[in-house]
């Protein structure tokens, strides 16, 4: 995982970072999720300088091949920088290191947060958790709150008209698949025709969902991976946050899985002052299946490509058809409801 050279070039590279008189290095251990990078968990004991003293950190390194919806690492420290300014329960970014004679690809390392990650844990609890919903919303206002004005995030495009440039980014991500199943051409064509008109242009995290943030003892600890993250329609990330594909062991409860609509809706709209857009989210949940189908397919490419054998994008790959499945699902609920 990490070689005795590359730990004395990291805790050589972290000492001058640090501006410590040393940095030593211990309990490196991998840690599970996350398909797109690398996590690994370390403790650092620093000596010296400012932030002196025992810390508890995760490495978070590029892996060896990448979808294309995905930030390099150093954008990722300015988006997850951004975040944790305006206050985000998000994991406190450190330091930044893209020089490959540290480390053979680029990461950065961030503080580590405690508690449970995955969504078939968090969906299994018997109640509703209408809290955390609402906790979630909150956040995700504060997101919301960060518009393209502010400095150091000039490397995300900002889009004309959102849901145009999304259906446009899909039909590029897919290449080819995007006109061979009829499904996916089917879909993309409908996001084309019915992309709502331009409005408010916020910063997405653009994978809010149950899976990506940490819980302990019922309470929000973090919110993580900020690969994704782009300008976008804010009804954007509600929507992803709600859609079928994100609700693991609970489909009868809307919100991640872990409440109703109206408790996460409630938050968001409390904390933001924006009213929740039902044509826009309606729009927004099409194109949320759509996105993921196409880093399904993606993953799925880099497993069969031989780049990076993998079980966990091997199935991420075939998870295409449910996908495709449910997001036929929701257009038949829409056509239904406009008669």
């Amino acid at each position: 995982m990490i070689s005795a050279e590359a730990k004395a070039r990291l805790c050589g590279w972290l000492t001058r970072q640090a501006g410590a008189g040393r940095v030593v290095m211990e309990n490196v251990a991998a840690l599970t999720g996350g398909a797109i990078s690398q996590n690994i968990a370390v403790d650092l004991t620093i000596e010296g300088g400012p932030l002196a003293g025992r810390h508890e950190c995760v490495l978070r390194a590029a892996s060896p091949a990448s979808v294309e919806a995905s930030l390099s690492k150093p954008q990722e420290f300015e988006v997850l920088r951004a975040a944790f300014a305006v206050g985000m329960t998000v994991p406190e970014p450190l330091f930044l290191c893209d020089d490959p004679a540290v480390f053979e690809r680029p990461f950065y390392i961030m503080r580590r947060a405690h508690g449970v990650g995955a969504g078939r844990l968090i969906t299994r609890n018997e109640a509703s958790q209408p809290g955390l919903a609402r906790e979630l919303g909150r956040q995700l206002a504060l997101l919301h709150g960060i518009k393209p004005s502010v400095p150091g995030l000039d490397f995300l495009a900002v889009p004309d008209v959102p849901g145009l440039a999304a259906a446009r980014l899909y039909r590029q991500w897919l290449g080819p698949e995007a006109s061979r199943d009829p499904v996916l051409a089917w879909g993309l064509r409908w996001l084309e025709r019915n992309a709502p008109p331009p409005g408010e242009i916020v910063l997405g995290h653009r994978d809010y969902r149950t899976g990506n943030y940490l819980v302990d003892d019922g309470r929000l600890t973090a919110i993580l991976d900020w690969e994704f993250c782009g300008w976008s329609d804010p009804m954007e990330d509600v929507a992803w946050f709600c859609s079928r594909s994100w609700r693991f062991a609970r489909d009868d409860r809307e919100a991640g899985g872990i409440a109703d609509r109206a408790d996460f809706y409630a938050g968001y709209e409390e904390a933001s002052g924006r009213r929740i857009d039902p044509a826009r989210i309606a729009f927004w949940e099409t194109a949320a299946y759509l996105r993921w189908a196409a880093i399904a397919w993606q993953q799925g490419e880099r497993h069969s490509s031989g780049v990076e054998p993998s079980l966990e994008l091997a199935l991420t790959g075939r998870m295409l058809p449910e996908i495709l499945n449910d997001m036929l699902i929701h257009l038949e609920t829409i056509e239904r409801r406009q008669g």
